[in-house]
């Protein structure tokens, strides 16, 4: 069952994070950016508001939350109301696939994993940010779950779980890198992203399909 309660219901308290943590958005966004193609026909799944796709000029996304939803259309993004495990498209329809924070809040990640590669061309590209579980960030997030109206229900992922599962999900060639160094509020300007994992809050994943 989709969860989204918390978005539906606090979708300006979503909004204000982004306003209040400006530099550590500025910095997950540059860290995905990375791996963005610069052509080709993307799709955000977990679109939220738009705060990832609009930047990246993805005009395609799907996502359950009705509030979320509203205010993604208003940015002229063609949003579609589903969950990551069932998506709404044909087989190899896009280049590329973004999700950004939504594998902690799917019901089942290994069958929305597949959908993506499902979904994808061959040789197309997924790109995954998350909240790295064995970070200190992600520590954080999950000893401090339960009074957090957004995390209370999420189940976060080490970055070797989620390697793992685009193995078995048919995904080649995995490249990671991270971003979101030290303490949320310390954070005042844009980072650097480095290679690998382990130190920082935030990783980006990117793997290819290969039939």
């Amino acid at each position: 069952m989709p969860r989204t309660k918390p978005f539906d219901e606090h979708y300006d308290k979503y909004e204000e994070w982004f306003s209040k943590n400006r530099s550590v958005y500025q910095s997950e966004l540059k860290a995905i950016g990375h791996f963005i193609p610069k052509c080709g026909k993307g799709v955000e799944i977990g679109i939220g508001s738009g705060k990832f796709a609009v930047p990246f000029g993805i005009k395609v996304g799907v996502e359950p939350s009705k509030a979320m939803r509203k205010l993604a259309r208003k940015k002229r993004i063609r949003v579609y109301t589903a969950v990551a495990e069932s998506l709404p498209f044909g087989a190899g329809q896009f280049d590329f696939a973004l999700m950004v924070t939504t594998i902690c809040f799917v019901d089942d990640i290994k069958k929305s994993f597949q959908e993506v590669e499902r979904i994808l061309k061959n040789g197309g590209y997924f790109i995954i940010g998350f909240v790295d579980k064995e970070s200190s960030l992600g520590r954080r997030y999950e000893k401090e779950k339960e009074a957090n109206i957004f995390y209370r229900e999420a189940t976060f992922f080490s970055t070797e779980e989620v390697l793992s599962l685009l193995g078995e999900c048919g995904f080649e060639e995995p490249e990671v890198i991270q971003t979101v160094f030290g303490e949320l509020a310390e954070i005042r300007s844009i980072q650097d992203y480095k290679e690998g994992y382990g130190e920082g809050g935030f990783v980006v994943i990117q793997a290819r399909k290969v039939s």
